[in-house]
């Protein structure tokens, strides 16, 4: 950590007076070139309804008094993002929806700090999504699906991804003629808003992605770390696609593989009888087809088509229950890039068998949502 610490100063000492707009004799001062604030938000709404008898709309087993529909907020994010100068920014991204339960550790989701340097090196510091997977990458704003897969949750809890506190930098390089995206970074890995690290260790990723032609990109992930004097291991791979079917129809392909160490039931299990680190494993793969028609009405801007399928098994080394997921999606797009959309889903989830927490090894939940970002 030591090593770490010293390669990190001497990265930041190296940052100021290089870049081309420094060298420009016209400015003089940089204190307020370029300075911008932008406010933006999400606001999502869903009705949820259970389909299957003795579930409630959460998933969870229920008994006579469950309650088998509801209308809920699942996000009300705020964002705020400064531009400094043309080097710095911060952005603050809070969900408001969070306070509709028990607020701790939540409601603050991104607050770091960014400088660009240039295309190649950026670092980025604070509470953020760790750069480990594809749906890190996109915007936290624009959700295709209902929500994020069973599996960016699972590993979220082990602080492979989630809203992580720690330091990374990214940027874009060319190896052997091919161009690369990396992203390196380190986190706590207890999760969001925690005053500080609850152990030494920490967690350290790693991504390269690259587009092999215009419609296909391809990513790899490799994650270590280090909780209750144990050693946990992560890495993933990942594609997206994106296929013009004709004029007016797209195809847009994603899916991801991760495996890596079940930190989290790690910890919550008793000292006595944890046993081995490495028998703590999960791992999931989903599939996620988008056909979207691009209708152009001046109020009905594109129609999408999806139908998501996961497969999650977690700690599948001790006590393996595998989880099908498949969620098929009507939705309707208002305005351009995602600003006002309507969803219709249905989740269909099988498990192997049932648990104390699980009563039906099948259940059905219908969602309609509508978002509006703005």
């Amino acid at each position: 950590m030591r090593n770490l610490f010293f390669i990190v100063f001497l990265l930041f000492a190296s940052f100021p007076y290089s870049s081309k707009a420094d060298s420009d004799s016209t400015q003089v001062n940089f204190s307020t070139f370029k300075r911008n604030t932008r406010l933006s938000g999400l606001v999502q709404f869903r009705y949820t309804y259970s389909m299957t008898d003795s579930v409630d709309v959460s998933g969870r087993a229920c008994l006579d008094k469950g309650v088998n529909n509801s209308f809920s907020l699942k996000r009300v994010r705020a964002m705020i993002r400064t531009d400094i100068n043309d080097h710095f920014d911060a952005n603050i991204m809070v969900n408001l929806a969070d306070f509709s339960g028990n607020p701790q550790s939540k409601v603050l989701e991104n607050a770091f700090i960014r400088y660009h340097f240039n295309k190649s090196l950026n670092v980025q510091m604070g509470q953020f999504r760790p750069f480990f997977g594809v749906e890190d990458i996109y915007p936290a704003d624009v959700i295709k699906s209902l929500d994020y897969s069973n599996q960016y949750y699972l590993f979220s809890a082990s602080g492979w991804q989630g809203f992580q506190v720690g330091v990374a930098i990214y940027g874009e390089m060319k190896a052997a003629g091919i161009p690369l995206n990396y992203y390196l970074g380190v986190a706590n890995g207890n999760n969001r808003n925690q005053a500080m690290d609850n152990d030494n260790g920490k967690n350290f990723y790693a991504r390269l992605e690259s587009d092999i032609n215009k419609s296909l990109k391809l990513g790899i992930n490799g994650a270590y770390a280090s909780a209750l004097q144990q050693e946990f291991k992560a890495f993933g791979v990942d594609m997206t696609m994106t296929v013009p079917v004709s004029d007016r129809f797209v195809l847009d392909l994603s899916g991801e593989y991760k495996q890596g160490g079940n930190i989290a039931g790690y910890q919550l299990t008793e000292k006595s009888v944890r046993g081995l680190a490495s028998k703590y494993q999960d791992r999931g793969f989903y599939l996620f087809p988008n056909l979207r028609y691009e209708y152009k009405h001046p109020r009905l801007r594109s129609i999408e088509l999806s139908s998501r399928y996961e497969y999650l098994d977690e700690n599948y080394k001790l006590k393996q229950n595998q989880r099908q997921t498949l969620t098929p999606m009507l939705s309707l797009e208002f305005t351009d890039d995602y600003f006002a959309r309507f969803q219709m889903g249905y989740m269909m989830e099988m498990f192997d068998h049932a648990t104390s927490s699980i009563s039906q090894k099948r259940y059905n939940i219908a969602v309609a949502q509508m978002q509006v970002r703005f």
